[in-house]
């Protein structure tokens, strides 16, 4: 007898796509009507595994927008943007719309950093004038890249978070991590709420349509697991649920706003079949194979054949980008 079932193509078949199909063919991504073209100017941001989606689309010859030299793999050196409230808050400090209280930590070296992307100046500054300064020239070209993207990648990443209890500044590590001093009356630990996440991406590509009207946005989930919670139970159980809601997130944003894509990052390395190869022995890292596989399904959208240059992107020099992936959250585990 017929049912509802009977006429579905395979891939949205269990036993066909995901068990009847070789693991490193496994492309959950394979239907979406999304295309790329080389000529685009492609803009990336998110967590650390957003890195790796920046060191491949620059080795296969895609025009890689960046505007900040020193980007540490990002198209700016905003560093890792971890949360939601990260990315809507870079975008309202880029346009003055939002002006956080917090101008500079001190390390205990005594150099400073700003609190915003502790990182990105390994030796730090010699002042908070001087933090203040470089900050400005770095806003400036996040302007321009947000003005001038033809599509923006974003990684979502964690749901955890520290905020600034007077004014909710989000910020990328709890102060003591990177520099400033671990103060419990003026900072806030935070596990966003999915409503509250959606909300955030989606003024965020609002504000970005503002500026840029033709923005595209791609929306991703990192596969990288969580290096410690601050919730009181086992991290296992926070990465779960971490993972969850910002993959809730992403669906809810496409169905709200047009021309939002999602491309399936964490379903490619966390399928049954590959989640013993893709992983690194620290069970969170992805290995130099599952960046690869992630890569060939998303360059498989490209307009036209799809270039030689991508099947290139061998073990060897994937495995030197992913050497020079850098993930702020690991200091947390140091």
């Amino acid at each position: 007898m017929p049912n509802p079932y009977t006429a579905l193509p395979d891939r949205q078949m269990w036993r066909k796509a995901v068990a009847g199909t070789p693991p490193f063919a496994l492309d959950p991504s394979a239907g979406e009507p999304f295309r790329i073209d080389r000529h685009e100017r492609i803009a990336t941001a998110g967590s650390c595994f957003a890195q790796h989606v920046a060191n491949a689309l620059r080795a296969s010859g895609f025009r890689f927008l960046e505007t900040e030299s020193g980007g540490d793999s990002f198209s700016a050196r905003y560093g890792n943007i971890y949360t939601t409230r990260q990315l809507i808050q870079l975008f309202g400090r880029a346009y003055g719309t939002y002006r956080p209280e917090i101008v500079a930590w001190q390390r205990d070296d005594g150099r400073f950093v700003d609190p915003f992307r502790p990182r990105v100046e390994p030796a730090g500054f010699a002042s908070a004038i001087e933090v203040e300064t470089d900050r400005e020239m770095h806003l400036a070209a996040v302007r321009t890249l947000f003005e001038t993207l033809d599509t923006f990648v974003f990684t979502l990443g964690l749901t955890e978070g520290w905020r600034h209890r007077p004014d909710g500044a989000a910020l990328p590590l709890a102060p003591g991590v990177a520099g400033g001093t671990w103060d419990p009356t003026l900072y806030d630990f935070v596990n966003a709420p999915v409503a509250e996440m959606v909300a955030d991406v989606t003024a965020f590509i609002d504000a970005l349509r503002g500026v840029n009207p033709k923005a595209r946005v791609i929306l991703t989930v990192s596969p990288v697991a969580l290096v410690a919670t601050y919730e009181n139970r086992h991290v296992l159980s926070s990465n779960t649920y971490s993972k969850a809601a910002l993959r809730v997130v992403a669906e809810e944003v496409r169905g709200a706003r047009e021309n939002v894509v999602y491309f399936p990052s964490y379903e490619i390395i966390t399928a049954p079949a590959n989640v013993g190869r893709y992983l690194e022995d620290d069970l969170r890292s992805i290995r130099p194979a599952g960046v690869q596989h992630v890569m060939r399904c998303f360059f498989a959208h490209e307009d036209g054949a799809a270039p030689e240059t991508v099947a290139a992107l061998d073990v060897r020099s994937e495995g030197a980008s992913v050497a020079q992936v850098v993930c702020d959250e690991e200091l947390l585990d140091a």
